[in-house]
């Protein structure tokens, strides 16, 4: 049985809270050096629920003059105020924009849901998680010690001489954020950022910037020095790549996909700036024999289609053992049949429309090459009536390794699976990794020996046992090969905007 849209008549607006309504009414403009600006060029965008719709806010939209104005703040700010402060003193700040995220919690998961379309029981999640990034970088940021070592032999031998590290903040970082989950990415190179002692420059998407105009207005109210945090609006085209190419920026962390990734290298090579990157994702799921299907269904369905498959962890490429391959498919139907699709703020929903009709397009354009290529069409697919984005979640079995949904980064709800016959672990991995990227995985066995030497087979920056895409503020994530450079999260993502000074100190000639 295929779902439908719960009530295509829903209006989001109508219900959410009085201090969100209040919120999208006001004025949405630029934050630079601690004042609310409507840009040089005066250029504004309208933002849409992508569920309705429903015209939700206009925003002020900068160009390259308003990213020029925005690093010139933070670096006033990095070379005054802020390098002033304490590690402890910065660590109160953190800690009180934790507490006042945790008071705007209502607030911020609506306009995640209203702007993204995510469904609410997920946004409210990320909004929690963002007040407990603030809260765990806060403790980091009293704890960025350097360490003693022995001095050069060739000093040591003339001198008493001491030889120690600093752990300096890289400097001015210009923080792009995507629009698949704009608060939780945004706070995920933020908060280590501020932590660092670095100032920022944050571009958000153009599709959702609402939330993060929000965390902006409570870094002034909880009293972050002017200029350390910048926020411009903007296209990727202009801000996105003045902010990139700027050669003023020591740093650039960008999440986005792999292609958008390769130009902000190019960009960033006029400076050798600094360079972190959270890109696309392939990622396998593979199903032993021994797997318990009662758990693999419900797993796999999610590690799919969570954030209607819109997330770059997304376990899109299946891997089933023949012997439970017909259980599993048939089980997964019924499961993902049974997934509500509405709009986010319907308490029902489990999948929300994609953020955009081009997007839509594309996820559907995918769905048409998988069956020219003969894949079969299980389950779903479709296109679903009204003024939202909304595609059902689709599930191709009889997949192989060559056609382009198994070899492309959809970011749509599309399953791809393939069935195996071979218990060898080389051979099993080597079709895990059969791919570009290696960003997450997972594997699905009741063998705890299996599951490990799969895991060390495996080439992704994150691997699962019997769950998919495992994250947490304090475990690293980050991809190998096209899925990115470095780490975010835990104790990595503050290292990313760290810089280590070697100082020796020649004391007195020995005696």
């Amino acid at each position: 049985m295929q779902s439908d849209i719960l009530d295509p008549s829903w209006s989001g607006i109508a219900h959410v809270s009085d201090a969100t309504k209040a919120f999208l009414a006001q004025p949405h403009k630029l934050l630079i050096n601690g004042e609310h600006t409507e840009g040089v060029k005066g250029n504004t965008l309208n933002s849409y629920d992508p569920a309705t719709g429903e015209k939700l806010a206009t925003v002020c939209t900068g160009t390259e003059e308003d990213i020029d104005n925005a690093v010139k703040a933070a670096r006033a700010a990095f070379n005054g105020p802020w390098s002033a402060l304490s590690h402890f003193d910065r660590a109160k700040l953190l800690k009180k924009l934790a507490v006042a995220i945790a008071e705007h919690a209502e607030v911020f998961t609506e306009l995640e849901v209203l702007d993204n379309g995510m469904p609410r029981f997920i946004a409210a999640l990320t909004v929690e998680n963002i007040s407990e990034m603030f809260d765990y970088y806060a403790g980091c940021a009293q704890h960025i010690e350097g360490t003693t070592t022995q001095p050069p032999r060739h000093v040591a031998m003339e001198a008493e001489a001491l030889t120690y590290t600093l752990k300096e903040p890289v400097g001015v970082a210009g923080l792009i954020v995507p629009w698949n989950v704009p608060i939780s990415t945004a706070v995920l190179k933020l908060a280590p950022a501020l932590a660092a002692g670095c100032t920022v420059v944050v571009k958000p998407s153009e599709e959702t910037p609402l939330s993060i105009l929000l965390l902006g207005q409570l870094l002034k109210e909880t009293g972050f020095p002017d200029g350390v945090v910048n926020i411009v609006n903007g296209y990727g085209h202009d801000a996105g790549a003045r902010l990139s190419a700027h050669p003023d920026v020591d740093k650039v962390s960008f999440t986005g996909s792999t292609a958008t990734g390769r130009k902000v290298i190019s960009a960033a090579m006029g400076n050798l700036k600094k360079v972190s990157l959270e890109l696309g994702g392939k990622s396998p799921v593979v199903v032993m024999p021994d797997a318990d299907v009662e758990l693999v269904v419900p797993g796999i369905a999610l590690a799919t289609f969570f954030l209607q498959g819109q997330n770059c962890m997304a376990g899109t490429r299946i891997f089933i053992h023949e012997s439970l391959h017909d259980e599993v498919v048939e089980k997964l139907i019924a499961f993902t049949s049974s997934l509500k699709i509405g709009h986010g703020l319907q308490p029902e929903t489990f999948l929300g429309p994609l953020i955009s009709a081009g997007h839509k397009e594309k996820v559907l354009g995918y769905i048409s090459k998988g069956q020219e290529e003969a894949a079969k069409l299980v389950y779903g697919g479709r296109p679903l009536a009204g003024n939202g984005h909304f595609v059902e979640p689709a599930i191709f079995t009889g997949c192989h390794r060559d056609m382009a949904i198994v070899r492309e980064e959809i970011f749509g709800p599309v399953m791809a699976i393939q069935s195996f016959s071979t218990t060898n672990l080389d051979e099993i991995a080597a079709m895990a990794n059969d791919t570009e990227y290696g960003l997450s995985g997972s594997v699905w066995t009741e063998s705890l020996s299996t599951a490990h030497a799969l895991v060390a087979r495996i080439r992704a920056g994150q691997v699962s046992v019997n769950c998919h895409g495992a994250i947490g503020t304090n475990i690293p994530f980050g991809g190998y090969g096209q899925s990115g450079w470095g780490r975010e999260f835990g104790r990595e993502g503050l290292d990313a905007y760290l810089e280590t000074k070697a100082v020796t100190a020649r004391l007195s000639a020995r005696q």
